[in-house]
């Protein structure tokens, strides 16, 4: 077994369950560290692709600023965190079957899938290539992505706010 092998079998197995225990936990901060755990498996396997701005990325982007976002969404609604009922032995049946669904379909997938073709070339400039086509052919939906998170940003300010003056009134 090579390291690479190792490390790709560490680094899916947390992906896979930091995915579950997010699903499997009830309070919401462990839902956040779950969900932190699983995109930091994931940057891992960028790095394991040779992907290494991807990865940088997804540590930033992911990992970072969408978990600040939702963590401030959970502290500007204030849920209490209260402990849910257990829904029973029917809900652990469905998710595990739901589960070896999954794994069958994508063995099966996985093995018949065909890779004949012209290999890509990989270890070329990523960033240079990314660069090129995020600011040539999709500069549209880059800025209108940019504009909808300001827009989000400034409707959470303004929800916030008319907290503030209901709970002083």
């Amino acid at each position: 077994m090579s390291g690479e092998f190792a490390a790709f079998a560490i680094l899916s197995l947390t992906a896979i369950s930091g995915g579950i225990l997010m699903l499997n936990v009830t309070k919401v901060i462990h839902m956040l560290v779950s969900l932190v755990l699983t995109f930091l498996s994931i940057a891992g396997l960028y790095i394991l692709l040779t992907a290494e701005f991807i990865a940088v990325v997804q540590i930033l982007i992911y990992s970072g600023a969408v978990t600040i976002i939702m963590l401030f969404g959970i502290m500007l609604t204030r849920k209490t965190d209260e402990e849910e009922t257990a829904s029973g032995r029917l809900k652990k049946w469905l998710v595990f079957a739901g589960i070896a669904v999954f794994a069958v379909v994508m063995y099966i997938g996985i093995y018949n899938l065909d890779l004949t073709g012209e290999p890509a070339a990989l270890h070329e400039n990523n960033t240079e290539q990314i660069g090129i086509a995020l600011f040539t052919g999709h500069i549209i939906p880059f800025e209108l992505t940019s504009v909808l998170l300001l827009a989000a940003l400034i409707g959470a300010i303004v929800l916030a706010k008319k907290e503030e003056e209901e709970e002083k009134q």
